[in-house]
């Protein structure tokens, strides 16, 4: 496959493998959100954000795996470097409990690992004061240790805080603090003491104008709630307070400069540990290697996962428990491949200078789409490649994803009227002009004849 030159082929989607994949893999597979019947068919062509399905069908997917695979599928500039080594079993070490080397000392390293990885995660991290690194499988492990280590931090807190509209995973603990859908939470058990206010998702608002509820009877409902401003909350006894800098989940949801401003004092004067959750958003999805980066708040914790292809706690020493076995292994932290593929990931970023080319083509494409899109279209924003367009109605949204999908372009919604697009990192000028042009097609269409309600 040429990436140059790609182009979307799409016929009848999903075809007649598609399907037989499909009730094949759901024979024993649990119930769960698959968005699409797209079936990728690994052993055929694949190149950025071009993808060849089980009937040879070639899409355009601007969901890089909901940020999972940041550079799209078989990228070079992270599998060539993956080609130089010959794999090892077992690819899984237990954890963090078992060192492992690649040679005789990290320097001489055949290939990078879990050592090379937390280094590498210290540097990209190292102008908020972060050192220490607890790898994991997976963003929730990675909230879970974000919770359990600023626990330990303030002890003995005993609130947290989270934010309406939020997805923090689907672990009991995560869960405790998602606020998005009820789907996610419903009848699970919740550990105490989580408090939650109202994320502003207007970012264009000031304290003034706020309608959300975040500013509210002259200051904040975070400040209002805390015991020396007159509510019933102790700020000592808070162990951390938790938010997406971008909302993912509940909708791509970007705060206003007032609103991260507001937080970013809140926790700096009550000295209240602030754990960003960059899952979704994070190395490099919106220009910066961390949304944080975009914003006045100084998190003390930094969740990471999804583009890293680990789940990583990062923080300063001071702040993880200095007992041996107050955190325990969990496994995927001392994945090989998985360890491999983030630093991989992260000297591609540095190497490519991804991150310009993510505000440049993230440009591209709200430019693109702001002046084109119909009045059925709300909303275009963004940070970087971590894009959104918002529409009239569910209804309309939910059919803009089918009638893309039926182009040739995989999309995701989120939130109830928006669909997110994620190219990948490396993502051209050909390939946003081409996937916009669709998206842009498949609106017009939808707007003609879906309903309005």
């Amino acid at each position: 496959m040429d990436r140059d030159t790609a182009e979307p082929t799409a016929d009848a989607l999903p075809g007649p493998n598609a399907r037989r994949w499909v009730e094949f893999h759901q024979e024993n597979a649990a119930p769960s959100e698959y968005s699409h019947e797209f079936v990728w068919d690994v052993t055929r062509e694949a190149d950025g954000p071009f993808v060849t399905d089980v009937d040879g069908n070639v899409l355009l997917d601007f969901t890089c795996h909901i940020g999972a695979a940041p550079l799209g599928y078989n990228n070079e500039k992270v599998l060539s470097k993956l080609r130089e080594f010959d794999l090892v079993e077992p690819m899984k070490i237990a954890g963090q409990d078992m060192y492992f080397g690649s040679g005789a000392t990290p320097e001489d390293a055949s290939f990078p690992g879990s050592s090379h990885l937390m280094e590498k995660l210290t540097e990209v991290s190292g102008h908020y004061g972060m050192d220490t690194v607890f790898l994991s499988n997976s963003g929730a492990e990675a909230m879970e240790n974000a919770m359990k280590i600023t626990h330990d931090h303030r002890a003995p807190a005993k609130y947290g805080v989270a934010f309406e509209g939020s997805f923090h995973g689907r672990t009991l603990g995560t869960l405790s603090l998602t606020k998005s859908k009820d789907v996610y939470t419903r009848h699970y058990p919740e550990i105490s003491g989580i408090e939650t206010v109202p994320f502003c998702a207007d970012r264009g608002c000031d304290a003034a104008s706020c309608d959300c509820g975040f500013f509210a009877g002259g200051g904040s409902r975070l400040r209002n709630m805390l015991a020396p401003e007159g509510g019933h909350v102790d700020p000592d006894e808070i162990a951390f307070l938790t938010l997406e800098p971008v909302q993912g989940v509940g909708g791509y949801r970007f705060p206003s400069e007032a609103f991260m401003e507001e937080v970013a004092a809140v926790t700096e004067e009550y000295d209240i540990p602030l754990v960003v959750d960059e899952i979704q958003s994070g190395v490099g999805r919106t220009g910066e290697m961390w949304a944080a980066d975009h914003y006045a708040i100084e998190p003390d914790v930094i969740a990471s996962a999804k583009a890293l292809r680990v789940g990583a706690t990062i923080s300063r020493s001071d702040v993880f428990p200095s007992e041996k076995n107050r955190l325990g292994s969990t496994f995927g932290g001392g994945d090989v491949l998985g360890s491999m593929m983030g630093t991989f990931t992260l000297e591609a970023i540095q190497e490519h200078d991804l991150l310009a080319n993510a505000t440049r083509r993230g440009r591209q494409a709200r430019e693109l789409l702001r002046d084109d899109a119909p009045d059925t279209v709300v909303d275009v924003r963004g940070k970087g490649l971590m894009l959104a367009v918002e529409f009239d109605t569910p209804e309309r949204r939910s059919a803009a994803v089918e009638a893309a999908l039926d182009r040739g372009l995989l999309t995701l919604g989120c939130g109830k009227k928006t669909i997110r697009l994620l190219p990948p990192l490396d993502a051209t000028e050909r390939e946003i002009a081409l996937g916009t042009g669709i998206f842009l097609d498949a609106i017009d269409a939808v707007s003609a004849s879906a309903p309005a309600n």
